[in-house]
């Protein structure tokens, strides 16, 4: 069975965490390092994927600044999201020529580690057709955002826990009009620990890989 590495980082900034993927993703393509899986939480943020619109930002940059939001624009799929506390957020970076080499699937199996996490703590979530994430009573709860290259892949998803969901007055999520949702505004009081080991479990499952707990690397070496 292949092993692939858990790395817990606590509260990081998005800009860290990027650099950090970017040079994990190499060492990956190299060899020189197996399967990773980051979870984290980052302060509050708006992030642009490359395929996504500005309109989609509903306020200004002073307006940001003034709530606290950073903005930065990245090379993930996916249209306009926000990061926040609260808010669990995976960056797998797999090489999926050991697993299948199919986008499609690995984006629905992402769908379905974080459904069957959900359902750990009796929320009964899904997928919507021809829509990307996990919703619970059209009610998006899960959003999901990669990048490959070369089968490698970056960035991921992120599982609202306890987010404050105010802050995504500023945005139009994922360029959807549909609300947004949380395991806390659905009534489950988990922690992002919590949920964190129970997804690093499916996470195994779903992939067949053994998970191996990490030392936290808190930034990129820059080596």
């Amino acid at each position: 069975m292949r092993s692939c590495q858990l790395r817990e980082l606590g509260r990081i900034d998005y800009g860290a965490a990027f650099l950090l993927q970017q040079e994990l993703v190499a060492q990956r393509k190299q060899g020189r390092i197996g399967d990773q899986l980051l979870l984290l939480e980052h302060p509050h943020v708006i992030t642009l994927g490359r395929n996504g619109s500005l309109e989609h930002v509903l306020a200004g940059d002073d307006v940001l600044a003034r709530a606290g939001i950073s903005f930065h624009p990245t090379d993930r799929g996916g249209d306009v999201t926000y990061h926040g506390p609260g808010q669990l957020v995976g960056y797998p970076i797999l090489d999926l020529r050991d697993w299948k080499r199919d986008v499609g699937a690995y984006v629905r199996a992402l769908e379905q580690v974080i459904i069957d996490t959900l359902a750990d703590f009796a929320i009964e979530a899904g997928r919507i057709p021809k829509l990307t994430g996990v919703w619970v009573d059209g009610r998006k709860i899960a959003a999901i955002g990669v990048h490959l290259s070369r089968w490698v892949t970056s960035h991921g998803f992120a599982l609202n826990v306890a987010t404050d969901l105010t802050y995504f007055q500023y945005i139009v999520p994922c360029g959807l009009t549909k609300p947004v949702t949380s395991m806390a505004q659905l009534g489950v009081a988990a922690n992002l620990s919590e949920v964190s080991r129970a997804l690093a479990g499916h996470f195994g499952r779903v992939f067949d890989c053994e998970m191996l707990l990490e030392t936290p690397v808190l930034a990129a070496s820059g080596k």
